[in-house]
């Protein structure tokens, strides 16, 4: 009997590289802007008020509930927590990598 290996959860639920990859890219951006509330010790009504969504919402944001937030959604929470993504390509070793700072 043969076994599956799959680098990541999303690759073995998703029907192909790109729904794997969207998937995983909202996973990252979720768990990123956990670490900020939980950074700031925010309770769930002022993660609402900052991000400008009812407490509910906020409940499936920490719950993980990645069906229901889109990349752009998520992206723009990070924005609204004066947070940018900054991707670059480099050309000398050819790999792809995203900044996340603070903005100033």
């Amino acid at each position: 009997m043969s076994q599956l290996a799959y680098d990541s959860i999303f690759d073995a639920i998703a029907n192909d590289p790109a729904e794997a990859a969207d998937l995983q890219f909202r996973a990252d951006l979720m768990i990123t802007l956990r670490k900020i509330f939980e950074d700031r010790e925010w309770k769930q009504s002022q993660i609402a008020a900052a991000l400008g969504v009812t407490q509910p919402r906020v409940s499936e944001l920490m719950r993980g509930k990645l069906e229901l937030f889109s990349a752009d959604k998520l992206i723009g929470f990070l924005a609204k927590m004066n947070v940018r993504l900054r991707p670059s390509y480099a050309d000398d070793d050819h790999k792809v990598t995203c900044i996340v700072e603070q903005a100033a």
